[in-house]
């Protein structure tokens, strides 16, 4: 299966397991839809939550609930709340996702970002 030819399918996130990857700080919760090439993920970043690494990859990163920073290794900081969306490609900006209060999310990653 490729990228354009996806038939219809619906998810019922209630239905796919939930993973933990701890942050330097706090955790993030995935769940997570795979596809040949491209997924798409539900997660959930608790309170005081710091990723532990700069990330290179590209994203759609769409904010649900909540607000989050994503901060670039330049330094800059953009604030995300409820209905906003960011979209970088990858290795354009070097990101790290911060939460004082918790966040949920829909990110979607994959080759078309390359």
């Amino acid at each position: 299966m490729s990228l354009s030819n996806i038939d219809f399918q619906a998810i019922n996130w209630s239905e796919i397991v939930k993973t933990i990857h701890p942050g330097e700080t706090g955790e993030a919760t995935w769940q997570t839809w795979q596809f040949p090439g491209f997924r798409i993920r539900i997660v959930n970043y608790s309170a005081g939550y710091m990723a532990d690494h700069w990330c290179q990859k590209g994203h759609i990163v769409h904010c649900l609930e909540g607000e989050f920073v994503s901060e670039l290794e330049s330094g800059e900081e953009f604030t995300l709340t409820a209905g906003m969306t960011y979209v970088v490609s990858d290795g354009l900006s070097s990101h790290r996702s911060i939460s004082k209060n918790g966040v949920k999310l829909l990110i979607i990653d994959g080759d078309f970002l390359k």
